[in-house]
């Protein structure tokens, strides 16, 4: 794929050192993973007010257990693909990358990025509803009903956000001073329209930061980027990564 850079693009990459990528369920879907609100999303099969909520797990604990159990399998099955690789690499470039993400599949970090903050969680851990004990072995992956904490008897829960719930806001507030001092965000695989997980390309555009969109397609916040790349991530950031490596070669 033949990648640009416009003028101002060149001027930053060149005195730019820290990087902050913004990542949707798009770059996971080229793995494999089946995004929430495309037309071939989880939200199209399941309601998710029947899933995904605290009230539904307390009605029904096996069941939306099982659907995660379902979902982790498929994360189990997929690996990093060339996009979370290229991203891992910006790290050889710049002083600085930081990996903001409202995917729970932790396929960042098994591609290597060394900083990682997941604001929706991460669906491999776990932990009790009532004493907050971790259960973060891996074995969990394979019980088939909800199991209960060793220490209360409380039942044990996905570590990720459901709806109606607050964002981990150590880790929001963490992910905003990053957006805050980054000089380029790189907004990859996201419509932008979850909220408050949304303020974060825009805390960067406030700050300063020249913002750079890898979309399948245009997006609610394209007209807001300085720069608009439509494709593939896994096709798109590598060759990215290629132009802005010979760039600031010169």
């Amino acid at each position: 794929m033949d990648i640009s850079l416009t003028d101002r693009f060149r001027e930053k990459v060149k005195n730019a050192s820290k990087i902050l990528f913004f990542t949707g369920a798009g770059i996971s879907a080229e793995s494999g993973i089946p995004t929430f609100r495309g037309k071939d999303g989880i939200w199209n099969k399941l309601k998710p007010e029947e899933l995904a909520n605290f009230n539904a797990f307390l009605k029904n604990p096996d069941m939306v257990w099982n659907w995660y159990q379902h979902r982790r399998s498929i994360i189990h099955e997929s690996q990093p693909n060339a996009g979370h690789i290229a991203i891992r690499e910006f790290e050889k470039v710049f002083n600085e990358v930081t990996v903001v993400t409202q995917n729970v599949d932790n396929l960042h970090r098994r591609a290597g990025s060394k900083v990682v903050y997941e604001l929706h969680g991460n669906i491999e851990k776990n932990y009790c509803i009532q004493c907050k004990k971790r259960y973060d072995d891996p074995s969990l992956a394979f019980i088939d009903s909800v199991p209960k904490c060793s220490e209360c008897g409380g039942l044990i829960r996905p570590d990720v956000v459901w709806f109606g719930e607050m964002l981990p806001q150590d880790v929001f507030r963490i992910s905003e001073n990053a957006a805050d001092l980054c000089d380029i965000c790189f907004i990859v695989g996201t419509s932008s329209v979850v909220y408050p997980a949304a303020y974060i390309p825009i805390t960067a555009k406030s700050s300063g930061a020249f913002l750079v969109e890898i979309n399948i397609a245009s997006t609610e916040i394209s007209d807001q980027v300085d720069q608009s790349y439509f494709g593939k991530s896994g096709e798109i950031l590598p060759d990215l990564l290629k132009a802005i490596m010979d760039e600031r070669r010169n």
